[in-house]
């Protein structure tokens, strides 16, 4: 499909053909794991084992790879599983990773935890700040990691002028757009090397699957990637790839409403007398708010919050929701609250990356926003 069409055309269309066989306008669920040949060797369309393919993640690969307008689109298990393969297919020992200040505690573990017993190290920047970012690189610097918006403080970095950096150093931009979406950002067009998605989030955005993917800007480096992917074997499911699939259809429509709800229910927080700092990107005091309308088409649906009282005033009020489900994870058409610090965070505690004890952080669903606003006046008291 012409990557000149409109994003909402190539969310529906891209890789969704028509099966061959019968007209089914979605692509069959491939629930097989291996595939007759026609003589040694001789492969259907490429397809010898539903590790290294399988139609249905094909055409997630190719949708992937078309909303976000890189070469080469791979679908994974998880967030992690995909943030795996990239990283063991781009360092090796004695190499360095800039990373964030502010990325979410998985990622940090990865790094933290993983990555560094194979000899990988990584400094820790304030990716807001390029200068700040092009101070913490040095010659050993193969990766560039940023998160924006970021997770949990909905820190905001400008992607080109990051990319400019790692272009001087030679190292690869990775852009984690989980929070954005394809749809409010394209870290490719701006610079960047790689795209990691969360696909359990946005993508998927009903809360009933876990996926990760990655989105390659060139060729090369996508074959790469694919070899890796395949020699690891943390691919997505046949049924977990129709599933991201079909939530990517009405990733506009969805993405448009949780903004709009999301940016109700910010003011709606800025004039709470028991709110002291509200993070929302939309909001104009917000310190990247102008980079952030540079790069995004709507600032999305994650508000994080800090509240009087400290650590347990914030778990209060986790606690008090109604329509709020608390719960980790976010991106579903259902609104979810949880405190990063206990929870989504706890592996950051002690390190540069720790947050607030009391943050507050909301997933906005695409629910009434006067429901969703009654539910956080009641919970605030």
């Amino acid at each position: 499909m012409s990557d000149q069409h409109s994003f909402e055309t190539l969310a529906i269309h891209a890789g969704n053909t028509a099966d061959p066989l019968t007209g089914a306008v979605v692509p069959p669920i491939y629930q097989v794991s291996t595939y007759k040949q026609d003589g040694v060797g001789g492969l259907r369309g490429g397809y010898e084992y539903s590790r290294s393919a399988n139609p249905t993640r094909t055409a997630l690969e190719e949708n992937l790879a078309a909303i976000e307008g890189g070469r080469r689109g791979l679908a994974f298990a998880s967030g992690l599983a995909a943030e795996d393969c990239l990283l063991r297919t781009l360092l090796h020992p004695g190499a360095h990773v800039v990373i964030p200040n502010d990325a979410y505690g998985g990622t940090f573990r990865l790094f933290a935890k993983v990555v560094e017993r194979w000899g990988v190290d990584y400094s820790v920047a304030d990716t807001s700040d390029p200068a700040a970012v092009r101070a913490a690189v040095n010659d050993r610097t193969k990766v560039i990691w940023v998160e924006t918006p970021s997770n949990p403080l909905l820190g905001i970095t400008d992607i080109a002028a990051v990319a400019d950096v790692a272009r001087t150093a030679g190292a690869r931009l990775v852009v984690d757009n989980t929070f954005a979406s394809p749809y409010l950002q394209q870290p490719i067009a701006l610079g960047a090397d790689v795209v990691v998605h969360s696909l359990t989030k946005y993508m998927g955005g009903h809360s009933d699957v876990v996926g990760g993917a990655l989105i390659a800007a060139d060729a090369e480096l996508g074959e790469e990637l694919a070899y890796h992917q395949n020699a690891m074997g943390a691919v997505a499911g046949p049924f977990d790839s129709w599933l991201v699939l079909r939530g990517i259809k009405t990733l506009p429509v969805r993405m448009d409403r949780h903004s709009e709800n999301a940016a109700k229910v910010a003011e709606l927080l800025t004039r709470h007398p028991k709110v002291t700092q509200v993070l929302y990107p939309g909001l104009p005091e917000h310190p990247g708010h102008e980079v952030a309308a540079k790069q995004m088409k709507a600032f999305g649906g994650m508000v994080s919050f800090r509240v009087q009282g400290g650590e347990e005033a914030a778990v209060e009020v986790c606690n008090r929701t109604e329509l709020f489900t608390l719960g980790e994870s976010l991106g579903g058409v259902e609104s979810l609250v949880e405190h990063p610090g206990r929870m989504t965070h706890a592996s950051v505690a002690g390190s540069a990356l720790e947050v607030p004890a009391d943050l507050v952080r909301l997933s906005v669903g695409i629910e009434s926003a006067d429901d969703l606003l009654a539910d956080l006046t009641q919970a605030l008291g």
